[in-house]
């Protein structure tokens, strides 16, 4: 079994899709692939494909979806396999389990490069870091299960997916800029801040990115955006740190301080920033 879960969804046996057509079968597979090798409670099932409008005939109707995803991964089985669909697809005491090997997903390759660049950037090695943390990006194809739809359960998860990417991606503009690259990752972190106006790091890494290009002016310039932006959507001030950085940019500092990077890799990561 092969599972896609960084974009489009894609579940195939043997190279053969079982991914339904149908809403909430769709639905339920993917909370089974996203949960792979773990008991998934018939409770938490019936929140994400019904909500707070649960019917009366819900149980039965989710084990009618279990048969229907069976049914597809009978069809992709092959005769002398001696596999069964209830083998992959296991029925628990008041629950399901995708019986898949983790290992077998793009979530589970990204977290591992991720986890590599990070080690890889810890330990200095800015070079190592860059090039694991690019590959565990390119692995998205899109939105996280952009076209499945999205019961309570799969939008927190769709949005811890999202918070991970925007985490990894940070560390490796980090990792381009130890290594020098800062003129290369201006178009990059341009668009970034326009996609995400009150992000801190975001922000930070450009002003850094424009200074030692020789930008001051335009360093300047994206701290004030970012600080009117603050202002009107959050009433709140610009951090402290970023606040120290755009000093530091004031006092026209030939270079900036040795530990303008040091703070971006140990901040922590929100949607805001530091």
């Amino acid at each position: 079994m092969e599972i896609g879960l960084l974009g489009p969804m894609t579940v195939s046996v043997n190279g053969k899709s079982i991914v339904p057509t149908a809403r909430k079968p769709r639905q339920l597979l993917a909370l089974l692939a996203l949960r792979c090798g773990r008991v998934i409670p018939v409770s938490t099932l019936v929140d994400e494909v019904w909500g707070n409008d649960i019917p009366r005939s819900s149980a039965c109707t989710l084990q009618t979806y279990i048969l229907q995803l069976r049914r597809l991964i009978t069809l992709s089985l092959h005769a002398a396999s001696g596999w069964d669909a209830k083998d992959l697809i296991v029925t628990h005491f008041n629950g399901y389990q995708l019986m898949a090997d983790p290992s077998s997903t793009d979530l589970r390759e990204f977290e591992r490069l991720s986890t590599e660049g990070d080690a890889a950037l810890a330990a200095g090695d800015a070079a190592t870091a860059s090039l694991l943390l690019t590959r565990a990006l390119a692995l998205w194809r899109g939105p996280a299960l952009v076209d499945v739809p999205i019961g309570r359960i799969l939008h927190m998860e769709s949005i811890g997916l999202e918070e991970s990417r925007m985490r990894v991606h940070e560390r490796r503009i980090v990792a381009d800029l130890l290594l020098g690259k800062h003129s290369i990752l201006i178009p990059e972190l341009q668009m970034l801040v326009a996609q995400n106006p009150i992000h801190e790091n975001f922000c930070a890494m450009l002003m850094i990115a424009l200074q030692r290009s020789g930008a001051v002016w335009r360093a300047l310039t994206v701290f004030r955006d970012l600080r009117a932006s603050l202002i009107r959507e959050l009433g709140v001030e610009p951090s402290r740190r970023l606040q120290k950085l755009h000093q530091e940019l004031l006092e026209n500092a030939a270079d900036l301080s040795s530990g303008s990077l040091d703070f971006l890799l140990s901040a922590p990561h929100t949607s805001g920033g530091w």
